[in-house]
């Protein structure tokens, strides 16, 4: 298991301001908005950063144009900021039953679709995702991601461009989560996750190079730390919206 991307809610200067772009390249990252899928409904934009990405959404319609009903009615609320964080595994179907068997009511893992033209065509994503519930005590969930075989992820690699690897920032070392858990917040976490640590305070998850950590807050936010072997760089950060911070390390 492993960070794969983050889903944010954004408000459109996010993908038409030209300072707010720039404000992105001088950190390293270069951003590109006008690039990535959408429809009538709605428009994404990537950041690419090494094997793991930011999957910026503007919702452009009330039905959000065949995007995921629930985000889209969370963005129709008022939403912004980290609504879907996915993590790639190897075994989805194993991991779905783990978790249905701790009672935790995850969906069952399917490909991911997008319906247009009055819903009359469709694409199919070469993935499967399954939805973990939405955190009680924070306005977020977890979803798995895994891809349909090797080919198909080299495939989606060759797409990865541009890519923040180009300016030696590497990939998602680190996502800081602030704010309260619920008890059944944390029982998602437990039964997810194999190595964890817990504290008054926080909750410390390994996987591998990456960490997930989750930090009593009042106030929700989110940081996320990326891999950054450039000097130059290495201490710029930039704000997304109102609760979401990137920052080189």
């Amino acid at each position: 298991m492993k960070i794969d991307h983050l889903v944010v809610n954004i408000d459109s200067f996010v993908q038409e301001d030209e300072n707010f772009i720039r404000k992105v390249h001088t950190i390293g990252l270069p951003y590109e908005p006008k690039w990535g899928k959408g429809t009538k409904g709605f428009k994404v934009s990537n950041i690419w950063i090494g094997n793991e990405y930011f999957e910026l959404i503007k919702i452009k319609s009330k039905d959000g144009g065949g995007w995921i009903e629930s985000w889209t009615e969370d963005y129709h609320s008022g939403h912004r900021g980290l609504i879907g964080f996915a993590l790639e595994v190897d075994d989805i179907e194993g991991t779905y039953q783990k978790l249905i068997s701790q009672n935790i009511q995850a969906s069952t893992p399917e490909p991911l679709k997008f319906k247009w033209f009055f819903k009359l065509l469709s694409k199919t994503m070469p993935w499967k995702n399954s939805y973990l519930p939405k955190f009680e005590g924070m306005p977020f969930q977890f979803f798995l991601q895994q891809l349909n075989d090797e080919k198909s992820k080299a495939f989606m690699q060759k797409y990865m461009v541009p890519n923040s690897r180009e300016k030696n920032i590497n990939g998602i070392l680190e996502v800081k989560i602030y704010g309260t858990l619920a008890e059944q917040d944390k029982n998602i976490i437990k039964t997810l996750f194999q190595d964890y640590k817990m504290n008054d305070s926080t909750i410390t998850v390994s996987l591998g190079r990456q960490i997930i950590s989750f930090v009593e807050s009042k106030k929700h936010s989110v940081e996320v730390i990326l891999d950054c072997e450039n000097e130059e760089k290495s201490t710029k950060q930039i704000e997304i919206g109102n609760n979401l911070i990137i920052k080189n390390n």
